[in-house]
């Protein structure tokens, strides 16, 4: 073999590779918006999801691209891991179609309509037929068409040009005795992973196996390891696409990757098993390119098998390697190396306080909605909310107080104090929360109900509850001081709220509407919601301080503003919005 021999190879597989990226994206083209909705659509079941990447991946003609898109539209949103996964599969066994039309190469007969199946035969009519489409100029889907053909005819010839330039290696023993060398099935995996995943495209490198398998020169045993190895390696593509994704997408491309490299054990272990036992005598034999499609499919297939009902697992395994740590990505932020620059740390700290409050406004929201609603998932949820709350305050906190140490402006270290107040508030919010579910669990375990009067006055407090928390965030996120003056006339018709509702409650008890146990819990869920609201007065309240340079206790300030007319008037104003229904 000499030196224009490999600049053949390179060349062809330059076609091939040319020729495999012009076909795709003209098939992905044609396609158009319609795989989004097809796979919005189809996914509803997990045996759809298989079909689906099977006969997406055979169109576009590359499971890696089939894996890029569900990376891109599980990133976006459009469709959860769960879904993803059963397509993956499929993918791989789509991806096989292509080995099957490579293998027309090996075709070798005197009929005229075999001779007519063969690349070299029909790629140059294909070829005629995309050029002619291209430059018809009737409309763009015609030209798209014509550079699929044109493509697939790159595609096929790139592949002729390769099985005759490796032809002369068939008189090579040196090269035969390397080739016997992959026999070993680590070696050969290794091989196949490496070039794939160098090339990024299994299709190519099963392209280069059957060019080489066309002139006798592999064997079964050398060639089914380096075929297991080219699904590992295509896994690479979709892992450099996650790269900026969020975690989700991420972990598509980790159960690709635990997906192959899962079947290539299995496979490995019980094909060299059986081995052992049964002697294959037809692993020294050579592998023609029909052989290695068959290979390729029957390894996609008894993969896909194996792991189908083990879709579950997969998707545990892909958060256990990329863990639900948004929070901790969120305060790692809080980088002790900008304690230098103070007033940037500061302004982290402050942007991952703003994390911590919508947190905070989720964890309520959900307590509030299992209330009214009972559901035991939303009530786990938020735990794992008011986890992550406690774990914000901690890291926040000790971030503070190192930062507190530092040489700081009156105006920052006026800010950490308000981040350290503010911090506090937030994370006693998500306590009442947490409490309020165990008053949601305690009623759906004894199966209690609040008589309709009382539920419809609690369905107006909690709307109050909802605007005053809603305020309360959004005027410290934007640091808007004439919001958060809002806030504690809110807070006062919610107080007035509580105690006419409690009054109501007397009422309701002393005329037997009511049973003790459940006037216990109505009065606990009012403190818990009267509680909150005081939370959100302390945050308005210290911002307020703060941006004011006023240094008056708490208390003594709301007594003040409790006496302006202006206050009464913004109370007044409220109390038309929050209306408890008449009494029957």
């Amino acid at each position: 073999m000499d030196i224009f021999a490999v600049i053949s190879l390179i060349g062809g597989l330059a076609m091939f590779l040319y020729g495999m990226n012009v076909m795709g994206e003209s098939l992905e083209k044609l396609a158009g918006g319609k795989l989004e909705k097809i796979f919005e659509k189809l996914t509803s079941n997990r045996l759809k999801g298989l079909l689906l990447g099977m006969t997406v991946t055979a169109v576009v003609q590359s499971s890696s691209t089939t894996t890029v898109m569900l990376v891109g539209f599980v990133n976006s949103g459009i469709m959860k891991l769960s879904q993803a996964i059963s397509i993956i599969m499929g993918a791989n066994i789509g991806t096989t179609i292509t080995s099957w039309i490579l293998s027309l190469s090996g075709l070798e007969s005197d009929n005229f309509f075999i001779k007519m199946l063969k690349p070299s035969s029909f790629a140059p009519i294909i070829a005629l037929i995309g050029i002619i489409l291209v430059m018809s100029k009737k409309n763009d889907k015609t030209k798209v068409i014509g550079n699929a053909l044109l493509g697939f005819a790159i595609l096929m010839t790139g592949m002729s040009t390769m099985s005759s330039s490796v032809e002369p290696l068939a008189e090579i023993p040196e090269f035969k005795e390397l080739l016997a060398k992959f026999s070993n099935p680590v070696l050969g995996v290794l091989v196949g992973a490496i070039l794939t995943a160098v090339i990024q495209s299994s299709a190519a490198s099963v392209g280069m196996l059957q060019s080489l398998s066309n002139n006798g020169l592999i064997t079964f045993g050398s060639a089914i390891p380096i075929i297991l190895g080219q699904n590992i390696g295509t896994c690479a593509t979709a892992l450099l696409s996650c790269i900026g994704a969020n975690k989700n997408a991420k972990r598509v491309a980790v159960v690709h990757l635990y997906f192959n490299v899962i079947g290539t054990v299995v496979f490995l272990i019980g094909f060299y098993a059986l081995n052992s036992l049964l002697e294959f005598a037809f692993l020294n034999d050579a592998i023609t390119s029909f052989n290695v499609a068959i290979v390729h499919t029957i390894f996609n297939l008894v993969t896909t098998i194996i792991m189908f009902p083990m879709i579950n697992i997969l998707e545990k395994l892909a958060y256990l390697t990329v863990k639900d740590t948004e929070e901790k990505e969120e305060i790692q932020m809080l980088d002790e190396r900008l304690l230098n620059t103070p007033t940037v740390a500061l302004e982290q700290a402050r942007n991952v306080t703003i994390k911590m409050a919508e947190k905070t406004i989720k964890s309520i929201t959900l307590a509030l909605d299992v209330f009214k609603n009972y559901d035991s998932k939303k009530a786990d949820k938020v735990v794992v909310y008011e986890n992550m709350v406690d774990a914000y305050e901690d890291r926040i906190g000790s971030y503070l107080l190192k930062l507190s140490s530092r040489n700081l402006t009156e105006t920052d270290s006026k800010s950490t104090s308000e981040l350290l107040h503010v911090i506090g508030d937030f994370e006693r919010i998500s306590d009442h929360a947490m409490n309020i579910i165990e008053i949601s669990e305690e009623l759906h375990s004894k199966k209690n109900e609040f008589s309709n009067d009382a539920y419809e006055e609690l369905m107006v407090l909690m709307h109050a509850i909802t605007d005053v928390l809603d305020m309360t965030a959004k005027s410290f996120a934007n640091n808007d001081i004439n919001l958060a003056h809002q806030v504690e006339p809110l807070e006062e018709v919610i107080d007035r709220l509580r105690l006419e509702m409690r009054n109501r409650h007397i009422q309701r008890l002393k005329d037997g509407k009511c049973t003790m146990e459940l006037g216990f819990i109505f009065t606990d869920l009012l403190t818990e919601l009267e509680r909150v609201s005081d939370h959100c007065s302390n945050i308005a309240v210290c911002m307020i301080q703060i941006e004011e340079n006023n240094a008056v206790e708490v208390h003594e300030y709301l007594n003040v503003l409790s006496k302006d007319s202006e206050f009464e008037k913004q109370c007044q104003n409220f109390a038309t919005n929050y209306k408890l229904p008449k009494q029957a």
